[in-house]
C-alpha cells in the first residue's frame, strides 16, 4: 500500500469514528459536558491543519463551543476538505511552515502533519470513551480495527 493510501484510510477511520463518538453522544439524554467539549476540539484541531496546509486561516478556533448537532455538520465537512486534499495527491515529503496557536513558527511534512492529526484525534477520542464510562453509559466503539473488520473503513 501507498503511503498516501494509507493516510487516505486513515481519513476515513478517523471521518467514521468521529462520526459514531457524536452519534452515540447524541443518542445519551445527558451526554457528558467534557466529552461534548473534547469532540468540538477534535473537529476544530483538524480543521486548524486542514487550513494550515491549504495556507488558510481555520474557519473555527482550537476549542470552539459547538452543540453536537453542530459537531454533526462540522465533521461531515471535514470529512470532505480531507478526502478533497488527499485526492490532490499532495507532496508527502514537503515542508508546511505555520504558525501555532501561541504564535511560534513551525515547519513540518506533509506527512508529520496527518500522522499527527490522526493521532491527536484518536487520543481525544480515548478521553471520551473514558468519560462516557464514567459517566455509566457505554461509549462508541471506534477502534481502528473493529471499522475494518466491519468493513466500516475501506
Amino acid at each position: 500500500m501507498q503511503l498516501l493510501e494509507h493516510y487516505r484510510r486513515l481519513a476515513g477511520y478517523d471521518g467514521w469514528a468521529n462520526q459514531e463518538v457524536i452519534r452515540s453522544l447524541r443518542d445519551m439524554a445527558d451526554p457528558p459536558a467534557r466529552s461534548v467539549r473534547w469532540v468540538a476540539h477534535i473537529l476544530a484541531a483538524e480543521y486548524v491543519w486542514l487550513s494550515r496546509l491549504h495556507s488558510e486561516v481555520s474557519p473555527l478556533p482550537v476549542w470552539p463551543e459547538l452543540s453536537l448537532p453542530q459537531c454533526h455538520e462540522q465533521a461531515k465537512k471535514l470529512l470532505a476538505g480531507w478526502t478533497g486534499y488527499l485526492d490532490s495527491s499532495p507532496q508527502l515529503g514537503a515542508v508546511i511552515h505555520y504558525k501555532n496557536s501561541k504564535g511560534e513558527s513551525w515547519a513540518n511534512t506533509v506527512a508529520d502533519i496527518l500522522t499527527h492529526v490522526f493521532m491527536h484525534s484518536a487520543y481525544h477520542r480515548g478521553q471520551i470513551a473514558a468519560d462516557v464510562r464514567q459517566s455509566g453509559h457505554t461509549p462508541a466503539y471506534t477502534d481502528f480495527i473493529h471499522g475494518v473488520r466491519q468493513k466500516l473503513v475501506g
